[in-house]
């Protein structure tokens, strides 16, 4: 093998670059997308030390600092994936990847050290403008936390933003079975697991000296679930028939739950329920195929929601989710979303989700993570040709570039 192929390979799925420098760097010139605002038409961003210290039409530029000349060209904020995939294995192929673990109940479960930042599909989601993925376990009823990571580091430890980010709950027919084969079961199931949880951190010191009833659930479990009863750190209930939203709404109230719906497929059937409770939905805009968790699926799902006041997410569920969600996006727009919307379901929406403060948009204080677009992102022939995480000029360059590059030139057969 062509040892020097295989470097280019592994420098490029790895994004090696040099620390962030106290050089400034400024991205003059383009049509500016704050994501959190209108457009800045000529516009400039400037970076310093991994941080965005000014955005506008008449910003001053540093002495000194990398002038990136974006005129004619489209900049927003770097794309927030709430469905990552890169770096996990395969998506939807059971067993060959590290999204999941055995059993019903795994709150402790986060997939952290799970995640390979030299594998080659982190720089593909760069090339799709990611910047930023939410990684959510695969599983039924309980299957585990969330993490958040940006898309450049050598290690996790450079690359995790939150850990654990969110905790995730699955009400869909899937889990069913977690109930004995009943939705009633289900739930009844997981309140008793949250009335174990709250017990058990009430009663922490009779646990230790075995004098307390035996719990549905070990101690490490029902710790793991403490952080979202206690409303600091957000839960994502995948519910998709209507009975299962107006559940898992139920369950909000209830619990006072940081409620985040995910798939939500009959959503539009109950979205000013939704809207009322402030709930954000994390969903795929092109599931219109109905099935037995969903018969009332359909295109303008997305549309309806956002109509009614719903703060949706777009995540993209494949394999090549990252490179795709852009293109998700577009299909929103293309189904009646407004495109500054559309904007904001995959910067400044997910961001607010996930409590992610410092991320989803272009202004002072924000965490430098930028893409420079040829054109309109949702557009199918526009590119990213700048991608900066954390105010690093990172690498585009994927191994499907170099096995192209490798075998672009071939002797003719014989």
């Amino acid at each position: 093998m062509n040892n020097r192929w295989m470097l280019g390979v592994m420098m490029a799925a790895r994004a090696i670059v040099a620390p962030v420098a106290a050089q400034p760097i400024a991205i003059t010139g383009g049509t500016v997308f704050p994501g959190a605002g209108p457009k800045i038409e000529r516009g400039t961003v400037v970076i310093v030390n991994g941080k965005i210290t000014a955005v506008g039409p008449n910003v001053t530029v540093p002495a000194g600092a990398t002038i990136v000349d974006a005129t004619g060209k489209w900049v927003t904020p770097g794309l927030i994936h709430a469905g990552a995939n890169a770096g996990t294995g395969v998506a939807g192929l059971g067993g060959y990847g590290e999204r999941s673990v055995s059993g019903e109940v795994n709150p402790s479960f986060n997939l952290t050290d799970g995640i390979d930042p030299a594998a080659f599909s982190i720089a593909v989601a760069r090339t799709g403008g990611v910047t930023t993925g939410v990684y959510t376990p695969d599983g039924s009823f309980i299957p585990g936390t969330a993490v958040v990571v940006d898309f450049a580091g050598e290690t996790v430890g450079q690359m995790i933003v939150r850990s654990p980010a969110a905790l995730l709950i699955d009400l869909s027919d899937g889990s069913k079975s977690a109930g004995g084969g009943a939705r009633a079961g289900t739930i009844a199931r997981l309140k008793r697991l949250f009335a174990d949880a709250i017990e058990y951190d009430r009663r922490r010191l009779e646990y230790k000296r075995r004098a307390t009833q035996a719990f549905s659930a070990p101690a490490a479990e029902l710790e793991a679930l403490l952080p979202a009863l206690r409303g600091t750190m957000p839960v994502v209930i995948t519910a998709n028939r209507r009975i299962d939203i107006t559940n898992a709404l139920k369950l909000g109230r209830e619990y006072r739950l940081k409620l985040i719906l995910s798939g939500a497929i009959e959503g539009w059937q109950v979205a000013p329920a939704i809207a009322a409770a402030g709930v954000p939905v994390i969903m795929e805009p092109n599931r219109d195929i109905p099935s037995f968790d969903g018969l009332g699926a359909r295109l303008d799902n997305v549309t309806l929601l956002r109509e009614a006041g719903v703060k949706v997410v777009i995540a993209q569920g494949d394999a090549g989710g990252e490179r795709s969600l852009r293109y998700a996006a577009g299909n929103a727009v293309r189904n009646g979303v407004k495109w500054d919307d559309a904007l904001r379901m995959v910067t400044t929406w997910p961001a607010e989700a996930f409590g992610l403060t410092q991320y989803g948009s272009l202004a002072a204080g924000q965490v430098a993570n930028v893409v420079v677009w040829s054109g309109d992102p949702f557009e199918f022939s526009s590119v990213a040709e700048r991608v900066f995480v954390r105010g690093q000029d990172t690498s585009l360059r994927t191994r499907e570039h170099e096995l192209r590059d490798r075998y672009r030139t071939l002797p003719p057969v014989r």
